[in-house]
């Protein structure tokens, strides 16, 4: 089996790992390595901090069964506490229990915590100005509840505040949601493979100039898709203990609990995006692992108001509204596009969308599963022009004293483009005085 599995990818068929492997067959039922005994651990690994707060959540119904039970009884029926073998009759955490509840569970399991890593350019390897390859670079351990916040903590030391303008007011605020990095965070660690095979791997959250990721072992579970990701009722649980433990674990400071488990994680992201009119993120799955990927932009900039006031009839829907303003940034958007950045249903995004036809705003293309929408062509073409012009780009001169000065000057229709000077000579002599550079550098 190991041999003899491939997947089919657009340059041929590819030889499955022996890890996609087990991945797939662990997905034929339900897993349970979550509730795997850690016979080394004992119940002094658990924090008392974070189970008396489980149990006093658990114990709040007056209908609650739990309400009578010794602690450690209702730690077993949680599977927080489990045999550490048939024979012995010893009591240990488990895994999930050690993630959930634990005071230090890398002490047992050294990679399961998050690496965040902040890098200067928008690749992997490219180094900064002076030659860092990375901005920030830390490890985050303890259990899901305090990674999620340590996580959150980093991100904020490295996001900068942007500004979003909302009718005539300017509100600056995250480069990224808080609410949605929360989420993503959350659904990567409750989510992630904790099979054997995949202990060795962390969470990965990787900040780019451009976009931010992050990435989880283990792709998509169940019957949740792609393309379903964020619909009412569609949610699968790999790591059900796991999940059922943090459902009753009120996060630091707040009402709520860290974990629902109700199918609305995505649906917060989402929400939270479109408040901060931003688009949604990508979502990338494989067998191996899955990936949420932040474009670092808004759709609702100054030109993109400006647009919409201009060139789109006010009688139409805010949905549809943003809907435009995605093709206008993306080139196209397809159904199942338009309900990740709405939170509409299928048949009201197809209501939607055949409006935008009959307006001309959109034309079809493509048909069946393959369509997709674009612009008018008239109107991209005046969406670019009007883009363009509030560009403002800038030529080094020198003024009447030889000093180096930026003049400025929009770009129109009628100022011509000044012709770029020839760096060439200049490029030379720079290497010859300062020696190997690189393309940045120069």
């Amino acid at each position: 089996m190991t041999n003899g599995a491939f997947v089919r990818v657009a340059d041929g068929d590819r030889r499955l790992t022996p890890y996609e492997v087990q991945v797939m067959l662990a997905s034929r039922g339900q897993p349970r390595e979550d509730e795997a005994p850690v016979p080394e651990a004992t119940w002094e690994d658990l924090d008392t901090l974070l189970v008396a707060r489980c149990l006093e959540r658990l114990r709040a119904d007056e209908g609650s069964p739990f309400r009578a039970m010794p602690d450690q009884a209702v730690l077993q029926n949680l599977r927080v506490l489990v045999p550490a073998d048939a024979d012995s009759g010893r009591w240990v955490p488990s895994l999930a229990g050690l993630m959930a509840l634990g005071r230090y569970p890398q002490r047992f399991f050294p990679s399961l915590g998050v690496t965040f890593v902040v890098y200067p350019a928008g690749e992997i390897g490219v180094p900064g100005p002076g030659g860092e390859r990375f901005l920030d670079n830390r490890r985050l351990d303890g259990p899901v509840p305090a990674m999620v916040i340590k996580t959150l903590d980093a991100l904020k030391r490295n996001m900068k505040r942007r500004a979003v303008i909302r009718g005539r007011f300017r509100e600056d605020i995250w480069e990224y949601p808080e609410d949605a990095l929360r989420e993503a965070l959350v659904n990567a660690l409750v989510h992630r493979d904790y099979s054997p095979a995949a202990r060795g791997t962390p969470v990965q959250v990787q900040m780019f100039s451009d976009r931010l990721v992050i990435v989880n072992p283990g792709g998509l579970f169940g019957p949740v898709t792609v393309d379903r990701l964020g619909e009412a009722g569609i949610s699968a649980a790999r790591n059900q203990t796991l999940i059922r433990i943090l459902e009753d674990l009120p996060a630091a400071g707040e009402n709520r609990t860290l974990c629902e488990n109700r199918g609305s994680g995505i649906g917060a992201m989402l929400a939270s995006l479109r408040r901060a009119g931003m688009k949604p993120p990508e979502f990338e799955n494989t067998i191996a692992a899955f990936r949420v990927i932040f474009p670092n932009h808004t759709l609702l900039d100054e030109a993109t108001l400006a647009w919409l006031a201009d060139a789109v009839p006010a009688s139409i829907a805010d949905s549809q509204r943003m809907a435009l303003t995605y093709v206008r940034h993306n080139g196209r958007i397809t159904n199942a596009e338009y309900r990740r950045l709405t939170g509409q249903d299928s048949r009201e995004v197809s209501r939607e969308l055949r409006h935008l036809v009959d307006l001309g705003l959109l034309l079809p293309r493509g048909a069946g599963r393959w369509m997709s929408y674009v612009l008018d062509p008239a109107r991209a073409v005046k969406a670019v022009r009007e883009s363009l012009g509030q560009m403002r780009f800038f030529d080094v001169v020198e003024d009447h004293e030889g000093i180096p000065r930026k003049d400025v000057h929009p770009i129109s229709q009628d100022v011509p483009p000044r012709k770029r000077r020839n760096r060439k000579r200049d490029i030379i002599d720079l290497l010859a005085a300062e020696g190997p550079l690189s393309c940045r550098e120069i």
